[in-house]
C-alpha cells in the first residue's frame, strides 16, 4: 500500500478539531478520521478520543485479525459504540464536555475487501481507473433533504442549515453505524476525507487531483492546499490510500 495524509485547521477556525489514525505498519490495515464538534475544546476531545478508543479496540484483537477469525464488520461495529459510550459518559459527566460528538469514517483492509465503518458526514471514496464514487452517505439533514427530493444538489450546496448533522459519535447512549463492505482491485485508491475537503471542492476536481499525482502524500497536501485557497472555512482532513 502507497499512502499519504495531510490536515489543517484552515483559515478560519482557531483549532484542528479533526483528528486521524494512520498506521506505521501494516500488520493491521486500519485508517481513521474523525471531525469533532462542541464548544472550546469538547471537539478535539471528542475526535482524539474515537480515533484512539477504536485503534485500541482494534489492537486488542490483532491476533484474530491476523488469522481471519473474527467477523470484521462486527469488529467495526463493537468498537465505534465502545467508543461511542466512553464519549457520551464522559460529556454527561462533565459540564465542559456537554454535548460533545465527533464523525468517524474508518477503513480496514481485509485480503480483497475493504470494509468501512461510518457515522457522519466525513467521507469515503473510491477511485477506480478514473471513475469516482463516494461509498457512504452523508448523516446530515441537508443531505437527507436532497435524498427525499425536497431540495436540489444546487440548494444543498447554499443551505443554511448544511451543518447539522443527523448521526454522531458520543451525542446519545446508541448509535446507528454503516458499514459497508466492497471487492477491492489493484490500484484501486481510497480517498477519506472531512468535510473541510467536501464543502470547498467538487468530487470533479477531487478526482482530477487525485489522478494528477503518483505521490499519495503530495495529492493530500494539495487538496488541503487547494480547500484552504477556496476560503477554508473549516478544518480539513484528507488520506489516501492505493492497493498496489
Amino acid at each position: 500500500m502507497n499512502m499519504g495524509v495531510s490536515t489543517d485547521k484552515g483559515k478560519v477556525r482557531k483549532n484542528n478539531q479533526d483528528a486521524y489514525f494512520i498506521p506505521d505498519k501494516l500488520n493491521i490495515p486500519l485508517f481513521i478520521i474523525a471531525d469533532g464538534m462542541g464548544g472550546h475544546k469538547a471537539g478535539e476531545v471528542a475526535s482524539s478520543m474515537v480515533v484512539k478508543l477504536v485503534k485500541n479496540f482494534f489492537v486488542s484483537e490483532e491476533e484474530e485479525l491476523l488469522k481471519n477469525n473474527i467477523n470484521i464488520s462486527e469488529t467495526i461495529k463493537n468498537s465505534i459504540e465502545k467508543a461511542n459510550m466512553e464519549i457520551y459518559e464522559k460529556s454527561i459527566k462533565s459540564e465542559e464536555f456537554h454535548g460533545m460528538g465527533t464523525t468517524i469514517t474508518m477503513a480496514y483492509f481485509s485480503e480483497d475487501k475493504l470494509y468501512i465503518g461510518h457515522i457522519g458526514d466525513s467521507r469515503a471514496y473510491l477511485l477506480r481507473e478514473d471513475k469516482l464514487v463516494q461509498l457512504t452517505e452523508d448523516h446530515s439533514l441537508v443531505a437527507e433533504l436532497v435524498r427525499a427530493g425536497s431540495i436540489s444538489e444546487e440548494e444543498a450546496e447554499c443551505h443554511p442549515q448544511k451543518n447539522i448533522i443527523t448521526r454522531a459519535i458520543g451525542t446519545n447512549k446508541e448509535v446507528d453505524i454503516d458499514v459497508i463492505v466492497k471487492s477491492t482491485n489493484k490500484n484501486d485508491i481510497l480517498l477519506l476525507c472531512t468535510d473541510g475537503l467536501t464543502n470547498m471542492i467538487c468530487d470533479e476536481e477531487i478526482k482530477k487531483l487525485l489522478m494528477e499525482n503518483v505521490d499519495l502524500q503530495k495529492t493530500c497536501d494539495n487538496l488541503v492546499e487547494r480547500a484552504n485557497k477556496l476560503g477554508g472555512v473549516d478544518n480539513v482532513t484528507v488520506m489516501a490510500i492505493k492497493l498496489v
